[in-house]
């Protein structure tokens, strides 16, 4: 997973009048040869393609190695793997337009409503037999590819957030544990900020204020991010509560602060670098630290309650396969493969990305690792970083004003209540 890909998912927007248009395109559907056909004539194989990003070099190995044993043990099927470096959404879109998508792909959990809605993806319920075991995924990562009670996509890996804390940090501070409850963060973020001649060079909590990463405390007290209709609802006084809280920490405790202002890139840079001692981070700050930081000494930790309540976010990513496949039957066998617990331990044995499936995290001991346990941990509970169609319009206007807010420019209330209501007009004209 690359280390900034949360951050990167806040500029990958979903063109409504695109989709429309890849819903409209049925073309080709009476070529499919269906679930019920065979994976190809005798002698000779079937070639399917695969498309997908990669973050090292590591990592496309480590793939590679995954679908030599797949297509060793299925030899009448090849796979032809595509890498796609930029742009990924554009231009899948833009190759399922034109009928030549590939047959099986990625798909991020944000990106899937959308998708799903635009009618590009082959509902995968009927190809499920029982040794397949759905049961094994853990249910929040596996919802965020489900609609209408149909299941679009089956997921290959994710990370949530957990704490990360600087263990010299606390041990200086006098702090025994990490935090478990928002408030003993902040308190543990006051005793952690460091200041040199009236300017903080330390910061207790390194914050990263955009949606994809406080989804889950806009609906720590019962606040939701759109209605059924799709319409935005985030600045309804149940989600202030949550954000509210978030706010404060960074204009009235001064404890808290973004990477831009001790000139970090992101969260996970921030605290390789000492300027903050307790960041929320995922599966992806673990190889960058390691790399970076070798010296660092951290531990990580689930993140502390809110109201009461355990929550994070989780960023799962499927594998889903094109309507328009005419090799259907193949490519159920390739994704199958993909996300059953075969092929799922070998695409995860490394750590690069995270087991979705509850048996291969326990077999490969990611749920009792002292650094990825808590973030294994958090899957059970977890926000998906996903919502209607929407989310991207609802996305760019939460993030354009809960900013200026998060800086103290502009009271939160009246921030959320500008940002809701252009993002609403938005959604309406373009219905």
């Amino acid at each position: 997973m690359k280390k900034k890909w949360i951050s990167l998912l806040s500029v990958l927007i979903i063109s409504t009048n695109l989709l429309a248009a890849c819903g409209g395109n049925n073309s080709n559907a009476g070529t499919n040869t269906g679930a019920g056909a065979s994976p190809g004539t005798e002698g000779e194989p079937v070639t399917l393609t695969l498309a997908g990003w990669t973050s090292s070099a590591d990592e496309k190995e480590l793939l590679q190695q995954t679908l030599n044993e797949f297509e060793a043990s299925n030899p009448g099927i090849k796979v032809k793997y595509e890498i796609i470096a930029d742009q990924y959404m554009d231009v899948i879109k833009t190759r399922l337009i034109g009928g030549n998508g590939p047959d099986v792909f990625y798909m991020d959990a944000s990106e899937a409503p959308g998708i799903i809605k635009s009618g590009v993806l082959e509902p995968l319920d009927s190809y499920v037999t029982a040794d397949f075991d759905v049961a094994d995924f853990e249910q929040p990562l596996l919802s965020a590819f489900q609609q209408d009670n149909k299941t679009y996509g089956f997921p290959k890996d994710f990370s949530t957030l957990a704490m990360f804390y600087n263990q010299k940090d606390f041990a200086d501070a006098g702090i025994t544990s990490p935090p478990k409850t928002w408030e003993e963060l902040l308190a543990a973020a006051k005793k952690l900020t460091k200041t040199e001649n009236g300017k903080i060079v330390r910061y207790g909590f390194g914050a990263a204020p955009e949606l994809a990463r406080q989804m889950y405390m806009l609906k720590a007290f019962g606040g939701a991010m759109s209605d059924d209709n799709g319409n935005a609802t985030f600045a309804s006084e149940d989600a202030l509560k949550g954000l509210q809280l978030v706010v404060d920490m960074h204009n009235v405790d001064k404890s808290s602060g973004e990477p831009k202002e001790v000139g970090a890139g992101w969260t996970g840079e921030m605290f390789g670098q000492g300027k903050a001692s307790i960041v929320f981070e995922g599966n992806w700050a673990v190889p960058f630290l390691e790399s970076n930081y070798k010296e660092l000494k951290y531990g990580t930790a689930q993140l502390p309650t809110v109201n009461g309540k355990q929550g994070t976010m989780a960023f799962p990513v499927a594998y889903v396969m094109n309507k328009d496949s005419r090799q259907k039957e193949a490519a159920w066998k390739l994704l199958s493969y993909l996300t059953g617990k075969e092929g799922m331990k070998t695409w995860t044995s490394k750590g690069f990305a995270l087991p979705t499936r509850k048996s291969v995290a326990s077999e490969l001991g990611y749920d009792k690792d002292p650094i990825r346990g808590a973030i294994v941990a958090g899957a059970s509970y977890a926000t998906p970083w996903v919502d209607k169609e929407t989310l991207p319009t609802i996305m760019n206007n939460f993030n354009n004003q809960f900013i200026d807010a998060y800086s103290g420019k502009t009271p939160l209330a009246d921030a959320l209540k500008k940002a809701q209501d252009t993002a609403n007009k938005e959604i309406e004209a373009a219905k």
